[in-house]
């Protein structure tokens, strides 16, 4: 594919939100700030991928069925939501993980309002104790090759947006699309 027909690529891309994700008013806001056209799909894993038309017409996912993804975005909107996973909801959040990694997904794990130094000084309400809980989170990323991203909660959807078209853009250049 050409410099030309990348950019015809790039030009439609499109961002899919997971139907699970929960329809608030600060969720309408982030989808705001994509700053890209959006529409709701079955995720088998994470929260948010894309999705773009290819020169020949057939869209890179057919958002008719659940999809596999080759690039997610997993948001937790603190680290209290994200100790979860590691603690209640581990079982669970392994399996997801699991599965992007069967398919060969590269996934970006965003948590927002929250940074390295208030996971290390406990400043969240769980009660998962921070040396527990920065192990978990390096060995996670390790195991699962997954990229942690702190952002802001006003920022995240910006963040989003740069991550799945990077990671569009990259894919096409590298002739992996087309």
């Amino acid at each position: 594919m050409d410099i030309f027909e990348q950019k015809a690529v790039l030009s439609t891309f499109q961002i899919l939100v997971d139907n699970r994700e929960q329809r608030t008013e600060r969720a309408k806001r982030r989808y705001q700030s994509f700053g890209a056209p959006w529409a709701r799909a079955t995720l088998n894993y994470g929260d948010y991928t894309y999705n773009a038309t290819l020169p020949n017409g057939e869209k890179i996912q057919d958002i008719s069925s659940t999809l596999f993804p080759t690039c997610v975005v997993e948001r937790k909107q603190n680290l209290d939501e994200l100790a979860q996973c590691f603690t209640r909801g581990r079982d669970r959040f392994k399996r997801e993980f699991e599965r992007a990694v069967k398919h060969g997904c590269r996934i970006y794990l965003l948590c927002e309002n929250s940074t390295w130094e208030n996971l290390l000084n406990g400043a969240y309400r769980s009660q998962l104790h921070p040396n527990a809980f920065k192990a978990s989170v390096i060995a996670w990323t390790i195991r699962y090759n997954a990229n942690l991203i702190f952002c802001k909660e006003e920022t995240s959807g910006q963040i989003i947006r740069e991550i799945l078209y990077r990671d569009l853009k990259e894919r096409l250049e590298r002739g992996e699309y087309g």
